[in-house]
């Protein structure tokens, strides 16, 4: 099935928002459209490509719209980050999201809800919002994240060098000198950081779930969350930035009910114990796991 992409872009404060439209060439209007959020130090490529590849692909592929968004700054979305680049992750929950959730709907006018999938910290920004708006939690189908976690607990050398010195004390250094993170440019990442949001992305790794803007408590707040249904994804090869543990420990710090969780490994009878981008981009992986994903989503579309 030919699947077709367009960028839509949507005005927000002084630029704009992307949106990356991928459908089928027949869309069923009755189905839930598919949001897809990308993570720190990342853009909405992380799921698809010019060429048709990537997890939004092979869904659309299957039948099912879905959008890919870029938060501000990042991917196509503008303006990019600059020494003046102030938003941080609580614009992306308490503005993006809703901005791009209603945008959504609105071109989908015989369905009431989206699914939302997230990758990395993406999945922390998604679960807080959920967490945070009544409105999230009625208009949200499911929740679907890869390698997502809220902090870091796992102890070792490389989370160390990777959180401890390099994301906590390097990259605050080279965001104060330039104004914002350049991790493209050290190739620690896809795209840049903001000031805030590696601030802010900082101090949720290493210590509360609490609102960096208006100290809004988001973990005690999830004990009254009425989530939708959940699938929490890892990786066996992610050593750090979505270790299985402290995946497993979002879920319950979310006191998730009934959630899905699956370990992306080779004792759990996949060919390989996948690391935290290749679970998304591996070239093994869209015949491996990404069939599951799809039949995730058909599920809804028979209940």
């Amino acid at each position: 099935m030919k699947i077709q992409q367009k960028s839509l872009f949507i005005p927000y404060h002084t630029g704009h928002l992307h949106l990356r439209q991928i459908m089928p060439p027949q869309p069923d209007k009755n189905k839930p459209p598919i949001l897809m959020l990308h993570g720190a130090i990342s853009n909405g490529r992380v799921f698809y490509s010019e060429s048709d590849k990537g997890l939004a692909c092979y869904l659309a592929s299957k039948g099912f719209v879905v959008y890919v968004m870029d938060i501000e700054g990042r991917g196509q979305s503008a303006p990019k980050l600059s020494r003046g680049s102030h938003l941080g992750q609580g614009e992306v929950i308490k503005e993006q999201l809703p901005l791009i959730q209603q945008y959504i709907l609105g071109l989908h006018p015989k369905v009431s809800q989206v699914h939302w999938c997230a990758h990395s910290w993406g999945g922390v920004l998604m679960a807080s919002a959920l967490v945070r708006y009544g409105y999230f939690q009625r208009n949200v189908a499911s929740f679907v994240t890869f390698g997502s976690k809220r902090r870091v607990h796992v102890n070792s050398i490389k989370k160390w060098l990777i959180i401890k010195l390099g994301w906590s004390q390097i990259a605050p250094l080279l965001a104060w000198n330039k104004g914002y993170f350049p991790a493209d440019k050290y190739r620690f990442g896809m795209d840049n950081e903001s000031r805030s949001s590696l601030r802010q992305s900082i101090q949720w790794v290493l210590g509360d779930w609490v609102d960096n803007d208006d100290g809004f408590d988001y973990g005690k707040a999830a004990d009254k969350t009425i989530w939708p249904k959940t699938w929490f994804i890892a990786g066996q090869g992610d050593k750090v930035l979505g270790h299985p543990l402290d995946v497993k420990n979002m879920i319950k710090e979310c006191k998730f009910l009934q959630p899905k969780y699956t370990l992306l490994s080779k004792k759990e009878g996949f060919k390989h114990d996948y690391d935290h981008t290749g679970m998304l981009t591996h070239k093994d992986i869209s015949k491996d796991f990404f069939p599951s994903v799809s039949d995730w989503y058909c599920e809804f579309n028979h209940l």
